[in-house]
């Protein structure tokens, strides 16, 4: 934390000890704030405001989880790992991930046979937690049979409730983009012309901005629907403002983080032609010109805009993708609760040998393996390493449900052409940040309950749910390190990368220092309001839906995930990147099309 200076770590509470709780892929980190003078170091779980430091406790073995598929990758691993030593164990079914897909690929199977055994083997020492589930409303119909399947009920957030409290939508022109930060909300009555005008960007670009949303030209005359489609599909968002609409940079700059809370990427990788399918109220401006019916999407729009064209997006789950894990354990394993509250004595009972299910965590498969020819073996040996030597276990099927950029190093007779695509699967990045607040007056004295930053590192801070302000509250801070001006899959590597050398302490001044120069003028204080902090990074989160200009072969064909997903004796492959789509229901279709699969 060499860049922060202790005076204004301490103003910002950087000192107080709170729930501090920091995961990474679903891990659970150390988390300090390292020591700046005076201030002590402050981590842990304990009480919000207690007495002293909270020594810090990691929860997951992160050697365990991300340092054995380095390993792998990297050809360390075998050097020391020693001769595999068999349990004796032989399953059903044996599935590689224990996340959203990898859980539905055991459930489905188990529901078409109910005296299977099946071992779920995961590399975290934990229930793995998924960073988005979607819109609900247009989930697939393997998706909504699930959910009806486990009674989880979705909730429609009520659209009325903060606007009734004063409450809107906004955007904040930061420091980080402009030389004057300047918060403007949305609300219902004010005009274009009036908002525009209070942005802190040069008279030019209010001239240009102002343009794209009263009267954009039409900017490819002569051609046809279809072609102007083309056009956009060959264009991201950020060129098509600077490049066809010919805006001052300061449009660019005001419009670029408008994908990023939905995409995990900003406008300089997002596609003009989703720009386009997205384009509503404030968001993407300049296409209304064009004259293109928005009766149907285009072809070149990607799998996502398509499957929500023309559907509302209020449906959500009560909680995220933990809730759809622990419930189908708490179906399959006996005892099993999947509630928080008891969540020591519900571990214990994951990987009984009584179980018909048993959940093995901490424990990364390092090979699958047929015994015998693939086209003829009707078994498979998989090997997983438990923190000390590579145990084996035998199965008659195996369900891989991990990232598809890991298949290759532990399914080694993979052909070459499934192995290349397999490796194209490159996920983007994510953060969230979930703040417990002891209440939310001063995001109601602001008058938000939304807010999209330019270029500050958290893009999104919002209050969760339907919270009564004057009550505890939380807030939800979302960040994407994608380098979007390399493209989604170098941006998304090279973002990583820099996320694997962020500190705790730094998130964690950032959260603050948002939420002040947001809510500071609303009499919020973050050494005393703030009660708890969690962050939830993902580094390899979202799925790479194809989308243009990246992928060329969009629409048409051929896709490197038909190529990647395609059975392999008795292995199947499931996985959002199955689809891909970065969302639960592509995890759970992935998962059931597997068990088919295997079943035929």
């Amino acid at each position: 934390m060499s860049d922060i200076n202790p005076r204004e770590a301490r103003d910002l509470g950087m000192s107080r000890t709170i729930s501090r709780r920091d995961f990474f892929d679903g891990v659970a980190m150390t988390v300090g704030v390292a020591t700046l003078g005076s201030l002590t170091g402050c981590s842990g779980d304990g009480p919000p405001g207690g007495a002293g430091a909270v020594q810090p406790g990691v929860r997951g073995d992160t050697a365990a989880a991300l340092s054995v598929p380095h390993a792998l990758r990297d050809d360390r691993f075998w050097q020391h790992a020693g001769a595999p030593e068999p349990t004796g164990e032989t399953y059903d079914l044996v599935v590689v991930g224990g996340g959203v897909s990898g859980v539905s690929a055991a459930h489905e199977w188990l529901r078409r046979d109910p005296a299977a055994r099946v071992l779920i083997l995961d590399n975290h020492d934990e229930l793995s937690e998924e960073p988005q589930l979607g819109s609900v409303s247009v989930w697939t119909p393997e998706g909504r049979e699930l959910l009806d399947r486990l009674d989880i009920a979705v909730r429609e957030p009520d659209g009325r409730h903060y606007p009734a409290l004063g409450m809107y939508d906004s955007v904040l022109c930061d420091r980080e983009t402009y030389p004057v930060e300047r918060l403007v909300c949305f609300t219902p009555e004010i005009e274009a012309e009036q908002w525009v005008g209070r942005l802190p960007i040069a008279d030019r670009a209010r001239r240009d901005l102002l343009a794209l949303y009263r009267d954009p030209v039409d900017w490819f005359p002569g051609l046809s629907r279809e072609r102007k489609q083309e056009r956009l599909a060959g264009l991201t968002y950020s060129a098509f403002l600077l490049d066809v609409c010919g805006t001052h940079p300061d449009v660019e700059r005001f419009c670029r983080t408008m994908p990023n809370a939905d995409w995990a990427y900003d406008a300089r990788a997002f596609g003009a032609i989703d720009a386009w399918g997205r384009a509503d109220g404030w968001e993407f401006p300049g296409f209304r010109g064009l004259h293109l019916d928005r009766d149907k999407p285009s072809r070149f729009n990607s799998p996502t805009v398509q499957k929500e064209w023309g559907e509302p997006r209020v449906h959500c789950l009560p909680q995220r993708g933990r809730t759809l894990v622990r419930t189908m354990l708490a179906r399959m394993i006996p005892g099993f609760t999947g509630s928080r509250d008891h969540e020591p004595a519900d571990r214990r009972l994951l990987d009984l040998p009584a179980n018909p299910v048993r959940f093995r965590l901490s424990s990364p498969v390092v090979s699958v393996r047929h015994d015998g020819p693939p086209d003829t073996a009707s078994s498979v040996t998989v090997g997983y390493f438990d923190g000390h030597a590579v145990r084996t276990v035998g199965a008659g099927s195996v369900i891989m449900a991990c990232w598809h950029t890991v298949i290759p190093h532990l399914v080694p007779e993979l052909p070459d052409d499934q192995r290349r695509a397999l490796r194209e699967a490159v996920k983007q990045p994510l953060l969230q940040a979930t703040v417990r607040l002891r209440d939310g007056e001063a995001w109601r004295r602001v008058g938000v309950h939304r807010t999209r930053w330019t270029g500050a590192y958290w893009c999104l801070s919002e209050l969760d749910g339907r919270a009564d302000p004057a009550g505890p509250v939380t807030a939800r801070l979302v960040a994407t390190p994608c380098r979007s001006e390399l493209g989604p899959a170098e941006g998304a590597v090279a973002g990583r990368h820099a996320l694997l050398r962020t500190p705790y302490d730094h998130l964690e001044y950032t959260v603050r220092d948002q939420l002040t120069r947001l809510l500071g003028p609303g009499g919020f204080d973050p050494a005393t309001d703030i009660e708890a902090i969690t962050i939830d990074r993902w580094g390899h989160a979202q799925a790479p839906e194809y989308c243009r200009p990246w992928h060329a072969f969009y629409p048409d064909g051929p896709f490197p995930a038909d190529l990647a997903r395609r059975p392999f004796g008795r292995i199947a492959i499931a996985g959002s990147d199955a689809i891909p789509a970065a969302s639960a229901d592509a995890a759970i279709t992935a998962a059931c099309r597997a068990v088919t699969e295997l079943s035929t």
